[in-house]
């Protein structure tokens, strides 16, 4: 799943953030977030795009030197905030519960997380409300198991986090 092919093109990812933010909005319990926070990189543009929909600042978070994910330039959440954690594709749901924990630690209350493409199945816990533009079960291996592998097929992962 390499969501940046349909991001790449500004009107799709505008439809996308609006079609999420109105999904999202479903979570708030009436009361509007005050932000949306996102991990970079597969986050970055349609995090930006939910946020544009709400009408709210926008912030990323980034891994640090030793891979840690944190934020930085200058980003700053005050204690109270409520935050909408927006990425591109969930697969376990690690990104995305590490911002959740930068936000929760900052004394930010993280609302709802949101992604395009939910290929867990439904099955990535993140602790709080998610909604997927489209959830699909594509299935995953251990590398014992795969057959793909054994069949020799050459392993890809176009995505940002290394195999």
């Amino acid at each position: 799943m390499q969501s940046a092919l349909v991001l790449r093109f500004p009107k799709h990812a505008e439809r996308l953030g609006r079609l999420l933010a109105e999904r999202l909005t479903g979570f708030s319990g009436g009361q509007p977030f005050d932000l949306v926070v996102s991990p970079a990189l597969g986050g970055l543009i349609i995090g930006h795009e939910v946020a544009r929909a709400l009408g709210l600042p926008f912030l990323f978070t980034e891994r640090d030197a030793d891979r840690r994910m944190s934020l930085r330039r200058g980003f700053t959440l005050e204690p109270g905030m409520r935050a909408a954690i927006v990425e591109d594709v969930i697969t376990t749901g690690g990104s995305t519960k590490e911002v959740i924990d930068i936000v929760r630690a900052a004394g930010a209350i993280p609302v709802a997380a949101g992604s395009i493409i939910d290929r867990s199945g439904g099955s990535a816990d993140v602790g709080i409300p998610r909604a997927a533009l489209e959830t699909l079960a594509i299935p995953a291996w251990d590398a014992g198991q795969c057959p793909l592998c054994a069949n020799g097929e050459p392993v890809v992962k176009p995505g940002s986090r290394p195999a």
